[in-house]
C-alpha cells in the first residue's frame, strides 16, 4: 500500500549497508544536482506475466500478458550514487527499502525488501528514478523515488524507496528468498511440490514477444492485407529476430525489426502480409535473443509460482 501524506521536498534517501564506505543521505534535491540527470526507457515485467496460463494452475496473481511496461524514467545512475559513497571489496548485493504499509496493515512489518547482485545495480542503465514519461512518478508508480532496473523481475525496482543497503552477503529481505521470485533450478514434472532448497532465485527474464495490434478476433476482408505490429525484449540480452507464422507453427516469416532506444527498451517490430482464403487463421509471433535462444511455442517449465511464461503469443484472425 503506498505511503500518504508524501512530500518530494522533505523526501530523503539514505545509502548504508555492510559494505558501504560513507553512509550518506539524499533528498531528491541532491540527488537532482549532484548527478548527471538521464532519461531511459526501460522494461519492467513482473516475473509473474502470464501466469493464468499455468497447469496445474500457479499461486499468485493470475496475470494474463498485460504486466509488462517500458516508459521512460527520468533520473539518475545507481551507480553514481554508489560510487559516490564507496564500497567494499566484499560487495555482493545492493537492496532497497520502502515505505509502502504491509497489506495487512501491521505497522512494522515490511511487506517486500528485494536486491540484485553489486554488477546488475553498477549497470549504467539501472537507475534511480523520480519522473516517468517526463513527469512525476504516479504514486501508484513510487511517488517519489523508486528503482527502475531493467531486465530482471520487476520485484527488483522497489518503489517508494527510503534506503538502500550494499549487502555483503545475499539480501535477506522479505520476498527475496525462495520461494518468492524463484524457480526450480532443474526441471520438474508439472504439479510437483519442490523443496525451497531447490530453487534458485530469478535473475535476468527470458526472451518474450507481443502481438499488440491487431486484437485476436479480428475479422479481416480477404481483399485486404494484415498489418501486424508489437514488441520483443529479452532480459540481459537483446532480440536478433522477430518471425511470425500464419500456418501453426509450420512456417515462419522474418518481420521488421527496430533497434531499441537504448540497452533494455523493448524493440517495436511490424509485419505485412496477405491471407490465402477465407477461414480462420492465427498469427503467432517468437522472439530469438542476442545468444540464439529462442521462445517456445508451447507453455515452457511449469514452476510453482507461475513465473517466467515466455511462450509464443497468438492472436486469432477470421477472414471473410
Amino acid at each position: 500500500i503506498p505511503p500518504v501524506n508524501v512530500n518530494a521536498d522533505t523526501w530523503t534517501l539514505a545509502i548504508e549497508g555492510e559494505s558501504v564506505i560513507n553512509s550518506k543521505t539524499y533528498s531528491i534535491k541532491d540527488l537532482q544536482s549532484s548527478f548527471e540527470n538521464i532519461n531511459r526507457q526501460l522494461v519492467l515485467e513482473c516475473g509473474g506475466n502470464g501466469r493464468s496460463e499455468f497447469n496445474p494452475p500457479a499461486s499468485g496473481n493470475q496475470w494474463t500478458l498485460g504486466a509488462v511496461g517500458c516508459p521512460e524514467w527520468n533520473g539518475v545512475r545507481l551507480k553514481d550514487v554508489l560510487n559516490d559513497c564507496g564500497y567494499k571489496d566484499d560487495a555482493v548485493y545492493v537492496a532497497y527499502y520502502g515505505l509502502d504499509k504491509h497489506l495487512t496493515g501491521v505497522a512494522d512489518r515490511v511487506p517486500i525488501s528485494r536486491g540484485v547482485t553489486i554488477e546488475k545495480a553498477l549497470d549504467p542503465e539501472s537507475m534511480i528514478a523520480w519522473g516517468m514519461n517526463g513527469s512525476d512518478l504516479h504514486p501508484m508508480n513510487g511517488h517519489p523515488l523508486r528503482l527502475a532496473i531493467g531486465g530482471w523481475p520487476g520485484s527488483v525496482s522497489g518503489k517508494w524507496i527510503h534506503k538502500i543497503v550494499i549487502r555483503d552477503r545475499v539480501h535477506d529481505g522479505p520476498k527475496m528468498a525462495p520461494p518468492s521470485y524463484s524457480v526450480p533450478c532443474d526441471p520438474v514434472a508439472p504439479g510437483t511440490t519442490v523443496s525451497n532448497d531447490d530453487m534458485c532465485i530469478i535473475h535476468s527474464m527470458p526472451v518474450k514477444s507481443l502481438i499488440t495490434s491487431p486484437q485476436s478476433g479480428i475479422r479481416l476482408n480477404i481483399e485486404k492485407n494484415l498489418m501486424v505490429t508489437g514488441h520483443a525484449w529479452a532480459g540481459d540480452l537483446s532480440v536478433s529476430e522477430v518471425k511470425v507464422s500464419i500456418d501453426f507453427g509450420q512456417t515462419w516469416s522474418a518481420t521488421k525489426l527496430q533497434q531499441p532506444a537504448n540497452k533494455f527498451a523493448w524493440q517495436h517490430w511490424e509485419y505485412e502480409t496477405t491471407l490465402p482464403s477465407q477461414g480462420y487463421y492465427e498469427v503467432w509471433v517468437r522472439a530469438i535473443d542476442s545468444d540464439g535462444v529462442s521462445q517456445p511455442m508451447v507453455m515452457p517449465n511449469w514452476n510453482p509460482k507461475g513465473y517466467l511464461n515466455n511462450a509464443c503469443h497468438r492472436i486469432a484472425v477470421y477472414v471473410s
